[in-house]
């Protein structure tokens, strides 16, 4: 927890495709969300991660290449996030209420494919639901992007993603349903 990042909820298993949704803060239920929709609606599993620093977590990587390059004769070290998420299946979805240039920090490091969410730009003046849903950081958003991955890759079937923008109504704003006060997710 303290080197930045942790499994907070494993997949329950089993063959089926495999995603990493790497959730902070408020986004955590969101990626939670997204992992229950995944298996319920799709098959597919889905560990979440508790990113709690993605800046502690680009310092370390940053500090490993550093040492590298200072010292080319001596065994590289593996970054924190690396080796957390060496080996973990499938592509990563990060997902933050921050701009997504803050997950992105830590891309170069991550070893499977990558893709950031986050509340870019202005917000919207509308319910909270609707706003995550209007930036794409809501459960079913995640799910979405997840999905998208995992088709891409020909994990699953390529007609699903659309299939999820459908039940999900993810292009309806009014549609959003993800944590509907304050500081709830």
């Amino acid at each position: 927890m303290l080197k930045g990042i942790y499994k907070l909820a494993p997949a329950a298993g089993g063959e089926a495709p495999r995603a990493q949704l790497l959730a902070s803060g408020v986004a955590v239920p969101w990626a939670l969300e997204a992992q229950t929709l995944l298996a319920d609606d799709w098959g597919v599993q889905a560990d979440v991660w508790s990113v709690t620093s993605w800046s502690e977590l680009r310092r370390d990587a940053m500090a490993a290449d550093d040492h590298a390059f200072r010292h080319p004769d001596q065994p590289k070290r593996t970054p924190f996030v690396t080796s957390a998420l060496d080996g973990a299946p499938g592509p990563v979805v990060a997902v933050t209420d921050y701009m997504r240039a803050v997950p992105d920090q830590i891309r170069q490091w991550v070893p499977q494919e990558f893709v950031s969410l986050g509340a870019d730009g202005f917000g919207i003046s509308d319910t909270r639901p609707a706003t995550r849903r209007y930036f794409g950081i809501d459960g079913p958003s995640v799910a979405i992007r997840a999905l998208e991955l995992l088709a891409g890759r020909g994990e699953i079937a390529a007609d699903i993603p659309q299939r999820a923008v459908e039940k999900y109504q993810l292009l309806d704003v009014r549609a959003g349903t993800t944590g509907n006060a304050g500081g709830d997710a």
